[in-house]
């Protein structure tokens, strides 16, 4: 019962926090990531991931949708440490898959007389 009290409240804070990009306190991942890939990754390669990702997060945060943002920030907490890149990759997903099925959607809808004639078969 406690669990899920702690589960709504946390699901809470990310939807109210999805207006901003969130902090998260990325050293423990990276201290994780790099042990498990040593001698390949190192803590200090993991971090400087992680800052350009909350950097490309910061100028791209408007661009992607609240409905999106509260989605990938709970999906990105529910391993215990949530990462940058991890938001990042979630979020560019979600917005990508959207294009697509938007474009889609357009294209679909066209007469096949407006469609551009294809190309040859070869």
């Amino acid at each position: 019962m406690f669990q899920l009290i702690r589960t709504a409240a946390f699901v809470t804070t990310m939807v109210a926090a999805a207006d901003k990009v969130p902090d998260f306190n990325v050293e423990a991942s990276c201290r994780d990531a790099a042990s498990r890939a040593a001698p390949v990754g190192t803590f200090d390669a993991c971090m400087r991931k992680e800052r350009e990702a909350r950097v490309q997060l910061a100028g791209q945060w408007a661009e992607f949708t609240s409905g999106d943002k509260s989605h990938c920030l709970g999906l990105s907490s529910l391993g215990g440490m949530p990462t940058y890149t991890e938001l990042l990759t979630c979020l560019e997903l979600a917005r990508d898959a959207r294009n697509l099925r938007d474009g889609e959607r357009r294209t679909s809808g066209q007469d096949a007389r407006e469609r551009p004639a294809e190309g040859p078969p070869y």
